[in-house]
């Protein structure tokens, strides 16, 4: 099934952030992405623009994984993420929400959404 697949592509745009590498980004989006965060909409260039000036993340935690078939070639990934940006010592916590579309032998992102917990997590 997807579900172990969808997880590592998850994790490899996760691994894009902390890189701070565009082009790892931009492999995993599709053209049509949206993405939904409490600073508004997104699309592909808006978050692959986000790595401009490198990395936004310096490490993180995927955890309380759950995974749903929309379809044949759909699956909808949804996890609780907890994170520490290069410039502060301080962990925040966010639920994500992402689907992936297959395309041919590839899956891509095509929408995400992220719900912001609030407080700081231990690390």
């Amino acid at each position: 099934m997807a579900a172990a697949e969808i997880a590592k592509l998850e994790r490899a745009v996760w691994e894009a952030l902390v890189a701070g590498d565009p082009a790892a980004d931009d492999a995993h989006l599709s053209a049509d992405f949206l993405g939904v965060y409490p600073s508004g909409f997104s699309d592909r260039d808006g978050h692959i623009g986000q790595l401009a000036d490198g990395p936004t993340v310096a490490e993180y935690r995927i955890s309380q994984d759950h995974h749903m078939t929309l379809g044949p070639d759909q699956h909808l990934y949804a996890y609780h993420a907890a994170y520490r940006r290069p410039d502060r010592l301080e962990w925040e916590e966010m639920l994500v929400s992402s689907i992936w579309r297959r395309d041919g032998d590839t899956w891509r992102n095509i929408f995400s959404q992220d719900t912001p917990l609030g407080g700081v997590v231990p690390p």
